[in-house]
């Protein structure tokens, strides 16, 4: 079962728009709470009381100098291949898609696009589990998800509902949080139903 009972940096924003953001780390401070689909947040410009609240979309391992001459090679020892996975910092760069925002002080939270996107260097955060939990007690962050036409929108869908679901410790509240989540996207797609029919199948319960 994957909780997140804490915050846990996953790296600093390289750039950022209302629409997202791209934050660079270090390949070897990846962790398994860092997949497809995991909620971060990170705040706005000029305003720390405000989080972007978003989606892992892509995660991307930048090559350098050393790693196009090790592809090259005939053969490379194990020991040089540990030493470059494990003590050398190799970039990675993580993109987000932001799907809402939250007010610090009260908690409040809006599923709209964020009124301004975080500033350069701001450190992003895996969301914490209460946070996430409430973030996803209302539907309407699904059609952001839903209609961004510059990720891969319908495993992302389906990943951050898994994600989601994974923060409920008890089996039948997980079943309830699906089955609602599958509800909410059969209303927004009862005009596709073949998209409908996909998505649904990469929630449902194994």
């Amino acid at each position: 079962m994957m909780t997140v009972e804490a915050q846990y940096m996953v790296g600093r924003v390289l750039r950022a728009s209302t629409r997202g953001f791209a934050c660079g780390t270090q390949s070897n401070r990846v962790n398994s709470n860092q997949d497809f689909g995991a909620f971060v947040s990170a705040p706005i410009a000029n305003d720390d009381s405000i989080q972007a609240v978003g989606l892992i979309y892509a995660v991307e391992i930048k090559d350098d100098l050393l790693v196009n001459e090790l592809v090259m090679a005939d053969s490379v020892n194990n020991s040089i291949l540990r030493d470059q996975r494990e003590n050398r910092m190799v970039p990675m760069e993580i993109s987000v898609l932001n799907i809402g925002y939250r007010y610090i002080s009260n908690g409040a939270i809006v599923h709209s696009l964020p009124p301004r996107p975080p500033m350069s260097l701001s450190q992003v955060d895996l969301c914490t589990r209460d946070v996430i939990l409430e973030f996803t007690r209302r539907h309407d962050y699904l059609t952001l998800i839903l209609n961004a036409a510059e990720v891969p929108s319908d495993d992302l869908l389906a990943a951050a509902i898994r994600y989601a679901s994974w923060q409920y410790d008890d089996e039948t509240q997980r079943y309830q949080f699906l089955v609602g989540c599958g509800r909410a996207i059969a209303r927004q797609l009862s005009h596709d139903l073949k998209r409908l029919e996909h998505v649904l199948a990469l929630i449902r319960p194994a």
